[in-house]
């Protein structure tokens, strides 16, 4: 296989849809006259062809394969024909919101604490997303987490000076720098999948139960 993603230009759709209609028209047409079983073959051929059109709207694609190798990837946005025997996945190019679930994890203290976050994200790279991992939507849940998970780990939820405790990166009070290392986060364990990070922030942040009844 390809090792990257690669355009294609595949033909002008709507020339084909016109050559595809006159195609069916006289075969049906000869049927009609000739009786003839060859024309039969001929109208066979023109649903043949008719399976190669495709149409892409804006912001979605098209990767094409045949017998297992990768062909190509239509980006541009119209009605095209391309081989009938390419099989045609579409994946779309549209920014993506995904709202996590409130994940229960211990701060750099060891404090349990409930956090979430919201991710904006797209395809940049059809053929990583297609091939190089096995679901990428699914891939990106997890991988999302998992950096929720790590980055919880790393900072403690508040500044505790008074107990001996002076951090100047916190959970709760440097939304910001914690962002931005969410962001960088995510975007490397999702580098593989052709991910592109646009967002990502802290959607939800407290104290978990057990902790927050007891202060």
């Amino acid at each position: 296989m390809a090792s990257n993603e690669k355009t294609t230009s595949p033909s002008n759709g709507y020339l084909m849809l016109f050559f595809i209609f006159l195609l069916f028209i006289a075969s049906i047409a000869g049927f009609i006259m000739f009786k003839s079983p060859w024309f039969i073959l001929v109208i066979f051929l023109s649903f043949f062809l008719a399976a190669g059109l495709i149409l892409v709207n804006p912001n979605e694609s098209r990767v094409l394969l045949l017998f297992g190798k990768y062909k190509g990837t239509v980006k541009q946005n119209g009605l095209f024909w391309v081989n009938p025997l390419f099989v045609k996945k579409k994946i779309s190019l549209r920014a993506r919101n995904f709202d996590s679930e409130r994940l229960k994890v211990n701060d750099k203290m060891g404090n349990p604490i409930m956090i979430s976050t919201i991710l904006v994200w797209r395809v940049q790279n059809t053929y990583k997303a297609a091939f190089e991992v096995d679901n990428f939507e699914n891939f990106v849940v997890v991988q999302t987490d998992a950096a929720v998970r790590k980055l919880a780990s790393l900072y403690p939820y508040d500044n505790f000076a008074d107990e001996g405790l002076d951090e100047d990166i916190t959970l709760r009070s440097s939304l910001n720098e914690v962002s931005e290392a969410l962001e960088k986060e995510v975007q490397e364990r999702l580098e593989i999948a052709g991910i592109e990070v646009l967002e990502a922030r802290i959607g939800y942040l407290a104290y978990a139960n057990e902790i927050a009844n007891a202060m």
